[in-house]
């Protein structure tokens, strides 16, 4: 812990500016009040329909925003019915909407709304994005996101604080894409879990706000609950380009501040980094794998599209075509961004060169469109590369950063761009970048006149139901190590037409582990899931946790969960178990009848362990491991169902 008297880390700083309980030890929960909410529409129906069922008459934190940027392609009525139900919600409670074609919510709300110094609760995992403005900002489920915008705060579990000490300069061809891959190469997807990344040293002024954006962004995919940086120069230079200086707040930890674990990264020793299929934590160099044949190249999504990350692309190609053998992408973060790159002429070096210019949405890095062909390598920037969650089964899919992605664009192969010679000119940017904010639509101060608009497919979610005493059934599904929310709820075009109908959503579960799953599911009257490590990683998603609850599931049991699923599988009313003997995974099978007595007595006593008795008579040990607000949840059936005192 670290003391309050004494010299704090800049994370304990903001944590403790917004302490509403509890005490900063990792491991324990804390309350927090929350500044600033940020919803997408992905989750945001999820959202809004829980928020409604809270019964409040108007949001109740300073700023929330509802930004449209996943469900975009509009393929049948079902993805404009759902702008309408968010917008007219949106109107109805108070909140910002940012409407569709306005940008990518992570780049937007950096440039209009992210301040040094506030806390930010968003319905997606990479909210963690704004700490690159010196915000403690966490993704979570869209219930506990609905819970917060309802005025009741936010609560998670104190985080162990790492000082990620940057020492001087990145050389040339290596970018802050690269320094994110180097944590997931020593940590992996499982190694952040239960930690903030606080980023320090002198190397910290060599990063732009956007380069440190990228770098919070993916800290998520290690696992991680949050990454701070700095309120510094860098920072208030940012804010002015935005016409924000007066929201800027000198922020830093103090000299001799404490961690509880410590990294060097020597940044001029950094080289061009990729992750190879199919998980963000398979790093290698990329001259390892450099002439691997390419047919995709994709620069762009959440975490590189930014003016500076276009414009070093655009510089690679100029003058040149991308190769015959290969189709490439390039997606703007944000409106504001599009009109810098026209203006530029980044845009038109692009196009020159053969690239396909994108509307500024999440598009190819959740799976709506650009689907790659099976067993092809795709070379993108994006965030992640879990197995199918570009739109293709069979995919194979490698993570880098724009100037690796432009050079192999360039060559048809992958390629380490120091190959290239000297680093390009970059083209500046215009110094008045437009500054319109005519597509953020203001609620209007009396609403509540408002008609919601909802279309069938807006269907509200199922509730938890109080645990009983005892949980039988049988085991419906055994799955492997790192398991993504992507498994459970489906990616891509399907996904985000289905995403506000858990019935139909549920279907999809699992499809790619067994397509059978649901049907048996439902024959079987629900169970028992058996996951391994990691079981839960990636979107915040709760139609993950959501699609169990209706199809019957009571209980999952695994080796560990990351971080938002498990939350959101307790706001459900679904109980998380861990094995106490990792090697019991191995002694369960599928349609295994397993009987859990005294289920409610052993949370309510505080007890730590209860027992799996088996149709084949042996007995396995498992953990409970919660805190005791999430027993009382668990207990209610839910965290609606605990707040309305049902």
């Amino acid at each position: 812990m670290t003391s309050m008297n004494g010299p704090q880390n800049l994370t304990h700083k903001l944590l403790g500016a917004h302490l509403m309980g509890g005490e900063l030890v990792p491991g324990e929960e804390i309350d927090l009040a929350v500044d600033q909410v940020l919803i997408e529409d992905a989750t945001g129906s999820m959202t809004a329909l829980q928020f409604e069922a809270l019964e409040p008459e108007r949001v109740d934190v300073p700023l929330a925003v509802m930004y449209v940027d996943h469900n975009v392609l509009q393929i049948d009525d079902k993805n404009m019915d759902e702008h309408r139900y968010l917008q007219s919600f949106s109107a109805r409670y108070g909140i910002l909407y940012s409407r569709p074609g306005n940008g990518i919510s992570h780049y937007v709300h950096l440039e209009r709304f992210a301040k040094p110094g506030e806390l930010l609760v968003g319905a997606d995992s990479h909210s963690t994005m704004a700490g690159a403005l010196g915000m403690f900002a966490v993704g979570a489920g869209g219930l506990d996101v609905a819970v917060a915008l309802a005025g009741y705060g936010f609560s998670l579990e104190c985080p162990k604080v790492v000082g990620v000490e940057l020492r001087g300069e990145l050389p040339g061809w290596v970018q802050s894409k690269d320094v994110i891959l180097e944590l997931l190469r020593r940590y992996g997807v499982r190694g952040g879990v239960g930690r903030v990344f606080e980023f320090i040293g002198e190397g910290v002024s060599a990063l732009s706000v956007t380069d440190r954006g990228t770098i919070c962004n993916m800290i998520t995919e290690l696992g991680a609950t949050a990454a701070v940086f700095p309120g510094d120069g860098r920072t208030r230079e940012w804010l002015a380009a935005q016409r924000r200086e007066e929201d800027f707040v000198g922020l830093a930890a103090d000299p001799g501040a404490p961690y509880g674990e410590t990294e060097i990264i020597e940044l001029p020793e950094l080289e061009p980094l990729i992750a190879k299929p199919t998980s963000p934590g398979n790093v290698v160099p990329v001259r390892e794998v450099a002439g691997t044949q390419t047919v995709q190249v994709c620069v762009g999504s959440s975490v590189n599209s930014s003016y500076e990350d276009l414009a070093t692309a655009a510089a690679v190609l100029r003058e040149d075509i991308v190769h015959p053998g290969v189709e490439m992408t390039v997606t703007p973060g944000s409106r504001q961004i599009l009109d810098t790159i026209s203006r530029s002429g980044v845009y038109q070096d692009l196009v020159a060169a053969g690239a396909r210019m994108l509307e500024p949405v999440c598009g190819p890095c959740i799976g709506v469109g650009q689907a790659p062909s099976a067993g092809v390598p795709s070379v993108r920037t994006f965030n992640r590369n879990f197995p199918g969650r570009s739109g293709t089964d069979g995919d194979e899919v490698y993570l880098c950063s724009p100037a690796t992605a432009a050079a192999t664009a360039l060559k048809g192969e992958i390629s380490d761009p120091r190959e290239l010679g000297d680093p390009p000119e970059i083209t500046p940017a215009p110094s008045d970048p437009n500054m319109d904010d005519r597509q953020i639509l203001d609620p209007p101060e009396e609403a509540r006149n408002v008609q919601i608009v909802r279309g069938p497919n807006i269907v509200s979610p199922p509730e938890g139901k109080p645990l009983p005493e005892t949980l039988e059934g049988r085991v419906v599904i055994v799955v492997e190590d790192d398991v993504s929310t992507g498994d459970m709820a489906p990616d891509g075009a399907l996904g985000m037409s289905l995403w506000s109908n858990i019935p139909e959503c549920a279907k999809y579960m699992f499809r790619r582990q067994d397509p059978e799953f649901h049907d048996r599911a439902m024959e079987w009257g629900g169970g028992f899931i058996v996951g391994g490590h990691n079981y839960g990683q990636g979107s915040s998603r709760e139609h993950a946790a959501l699609a169990p609850l209706h199809l019957g599931i009571r209980a999952v049991i695994a080796k560990s969960f990351a971080r938002i699923h498990r939350r959101n599988l307790i706001s459900q009313g679904i109980i998380p178990l861990l094995f106490r003997e990792e090697d019991d995974y191995e002694r369960v099978n599928q349609g295994d009848e397993w009987s859990i007595r005294g289920v409610r007595e052993a949370l309510d006593a505080g007890e730590q362990t209860l027992t799996v008795k088996t149709d084949g008579g042996t007995q396995i040990e498992l953990e409970i491991k919660l805190s005791p607000r999430e027993r009382e949840v668990l207990l209610s059936g839910g965290t609606l169902k605990f707040l309305r005192g049902d």
